[in-house]
């Protein structure tokens, strides 16, 4: 199971480097929307998982997955990062649309993923 986790959070974090990267070099731009929509996705598919395995799902793809996938996928520590360095730039109304846009927008992504496992 470990071994399982550990691959799944590395596939996450591969995913996660090869979305960022491709849209970053399609759409360049200041403010850091690749990692946001990264966080969305991740969000989302944590609150299916979640849905899935309080339906009755095996725990276990909640682990392997919601952990492991989604723990390598997402990477909030990076948004707040880039809300800080946007912050230092003088660009703080878009320092400020990151971190509140990162937290309402995954929030509710989430909340989606467990309302759609439920009507499953």
């Amino acid at each position: 199971m470990i071994l399982l986790l550990a691959l799944a959070g590395g596939l996450g974090a591969a995913a996660r480097f090869a979305l960022d990267g491709e849209l970053r070099a399609r759409r360049p731009s200041e403010f850091p929307w690749p990692i946001l929509l990264v966080n969305v996705l991740g969000s989302l598919l944590l609150g299916f998982l979640t849905g899935l395995v309080l339906d009755g799902a095996d725990e276990r793809w909640h682990l392997v997955l919601g952990v492991g996938f989604c723990g390598g996928f997402t990477t909030f520590s990076t948004a707040m990062v880039d809300t800080v360095r946007l912050a230092q730039r003088g660009a703080v109304r878009s320092a400020t649309l990151n971190l509140v846009g990162t937290l309402a927008t995954t929030v509710v992504a989430a909340a989606f993923g467990w309302g759609l496992a439920v009507l499953l």
